[in-house]
């Protein structure tokens, strides 16, 4: 008889530790979520570096000493490549003073792990590298697939997306319907690759291709009528390659509903800890207007370089 009560006060006292315990006790501990569009607005304390707590990638990062980040280099004035300097230090471009601002307030070494613009996601899921960092724009697929930081740069235009053609060919194209009996060209897992198949219902061809580079070279060499771009990449392109014949078509072009806008810091799913340093990092850029410092400094050394 007495085990039994001594039991059931046991019990009682216990609900009762937890009934006052839940709501203070729950505001020590930390959590990491995603908001309701999937990605993460939420930041952490960055002065200290890696937390003591740190799990997953980010006690990875920890451990080795190492940041792997992902980026196809050839998407200036955020990543390209500097022929005039070696190693990591040849890997330029605002978001790739990202990535060293990043490691640096990990207090870790940065490794840049180049490659193709349709590899840089899915090297995340084969843990290959630990963060993308490579003018990644939000889509619902990326954030269902991904774990994608806030947004760190937008574009003072609001149109993002725009389309490439031959100068000499101007005259025909006056609005999306121009497209219906033309070959359009795009770079496979691009934001522009989803706007076309969201907004362009008629066109003879949608051709895909691995980079940005080639869909100018096809648009140029007549072996595509349209390429649809990022609109500030195709201005620096056309800017410092006068003599390619293209120009952007007056009156076509896409602005993305307000969650597509900013590029985002991208991570395996389910790296909600590793995304909430990343953002505190962003923050730190965003208010003190670091970020738009690189682009412009960026931008210099593309146009310096004729990228």
């Amino acid at each position: 008889m007495k085990s039994r009560r001594f039991r059931k006060i046991v019990s009682l006292l216990t609900g009762v530790t937890l009934f006052f315990c839940a709501p203070f006790c729950s505001a020590a501990a930390e959590f990491y979520l995603e908001n309701e569009l999937n990605y993460v607005d939420g930041s952490m304390d960055i002065s200290h570096g890696i937390p003591d707590n740190a799990t997953g990638v980010m006690d990875r990062i920890k451990r080795k000493g190492v940041l792997r980040v992902a980026t196809e280099p050839y998407f200036a004035p955020q990543e390209f490549i500097d022929p005039e300097k070696t190693g990591t230090d040849q890997y330029a471009g605002a978001d790739m003073e990202l990535a060293r601002l990043i490691a640096l307030r990990m207090g870790v070494e940065l490794e840049i792990v180049p490659m193709e613009y349709t590899q840089v996601l899915p090297a995340l899921t084969d843990n290959l590298v630990d963060l993308t960092i490579s003018a990644i724009a939000f889509t619902p697929r990326r954030a269902a697939a991904y774990t994608m930081s806030k947004g760190y740069y937008f574009t003072e235009s609001a149109a993002t997306t725009a389309f490439v053609i031959r100068e000499a060919d101007r005259e025909q194209y006056t609005s999306v319907e121009d497209l219906s009996d033309k070959t359009l060209i795009v770079q496979s897992s691009s934001l522009q690759e989803a706007l076309v198949a969201k907004n362009v219902r008629n066109y003879r061809e949608l051709r895909r291709v691995s980079s940005v580079q080639t869909v100018y070279e096809a648009v140029r060499q007549g072996k595509a009528d349209v390429g649809i771009v990022d609109l500030e990449t195709a201005q620096t392109y056309i800017r410092n390659n006068q003599g390619s014949g293209l120009i952007l078509a007056e009156g076509l072009y896409y602005v993305p509903d307000e969650q597509y806008l900013g590029n985002r810091v991208v991570a395996k799913k389910g790296e909600l800890q590793l995304i909430y340093f990343v953002n505190g990092v962003i923050d730190e850029v965003l208010n003190n207007g670091t970020y738009l410092k690189w682009i412009e400094d960026a931008q210099k050394r593309a146009d310096e370089l004729g990228l």
